[in-house]
């Protein structure tokens, strides 16, 4: 384990904002490093080979009898969607307006092979020869990951999983198949196209078969249109038809994102959706505010 670090120029000395005399001097200025969050490498035994973890942790983490619930982060590298979207973490432990969280990213690597189930179109098993595998990258986040962070962590009792476009497709996947597996589930974007949005014709006998009762589906859908907006129609339809019903918040975002610009908004809307906190009033002891921690000191 090591701490991620990213440099900024900060000066340590004299006026933040006074002008600096010539690109010499500047160079002279020492950077101080900002600590960002922790990163592991996972040698995987399902996957045969490593993988990169990266952790967020709120401020309240390590007080005692503190636990926070997890959002587990497809596409979690640190080329991928670790930062901004645990700076999303941050946000809620600064603005009080959903929990404090653990964020954790779960890196990917060739993501049509992991973040798809088996195609039964013999068009999509032509044109994706090394795609469906789905429940082996399942299998990696049941017995290794959530297992690696709930025994290094104050983990709570709750965790979500968050995912974006084949990501999201996975976390659709797996809402169906191993509903069990997480409380919360973030779908933004899907890519329910897969298979000729083979989803969208077996959701309801899926969630009959497997029960899906108790669970939380927060689904957004940017101006994607076409064969995505349709699978994403006929999902919606039949997850509010299921008689064990899942919770389900369907956000179009289609007049305001593109495939490109939906992910962290979306993902911000879903985080207050999911673990909303009261609005400070500006009256009420910090301490009586449930899961709260007192605000910092004003210097």
């Amino acid at each position: 384990m090591k701490h991620l670090i990213l440099a900024a120029a900060l000066a340590l000395s004299g006026c933040a904002t006074a002008p600096i005399a010539n690109a010499q001097t500047a160079a002279q200025i020492p950077a101080q490093q900002i600590y960002l969050g922790e990163t592991h490498v996972l040698q995987s035994r399902v996957m045969g080979d490593d993988r990169q973890i990266n952790v967020w942790l709120p401020p309240s983490h390590g007080e005692a009898g503190r636990r926070f619930n997890v959002v587990y982060l497809l596409d979690g590298a640190l080329d991928q969607d670790f930062i901004h979207i645990a700076g999303l973490g941050q946000l809620g432990a600064l603005s009080w307006t959903y929990e404090q969280l653990i964020i954790v990213g779960v890196q990917t690597r060739t993501r049509i092979a992991e973040l798809t189930p088996p195609a039964t179109d013999p068009r999509y098993r032509s044109a994706f020869p090394n795609a469906g595998g789905a429940a082996q990258f399942r299998r990696f986040l049941a017995e290794e990951v959530i297992p690696f962070v709930e025994h290094r962590y104050q983990t709570g009792e709750r965790r979500a999983l968050l995912g974006e476009s084949l990501a999201g497709l996975f976390v659709v996947d797996t809402l169906l198949n191993e509903p069990a597996l997480f409380n919360d589930y973030v779908a933004i974007s899907p890519s329910l196209w897969w298979d000729d949005r083979r989803f969208a014709a077996n959701a309801s006998a899926m969630l009959e078969r497997n029960g899906a009762s108790g669970r939380r589906l927060y689904l957004a859908v940017a101006n994607e249109g076409g064969t995505m907006q349709d699978g994403i129609d006929r999902l919606r339809a039949a997850i509010t038809a299921a008689p064990r019903g899942v919770s389900i918040l369907y956000a179009d975002r289609s007049a305001m994102e593109t495939h490109a610009t939906i992910l962290h908004p979306a993902a911000l809307d879903a985080m207050r959706w999911l673990y909303p906190m009261p609005p400070y009033d500006g009256e009420t002891p910090w301490y009586m505010i449930e899961g709260a921690s007192p605000p910092p000191t004003a210097n």
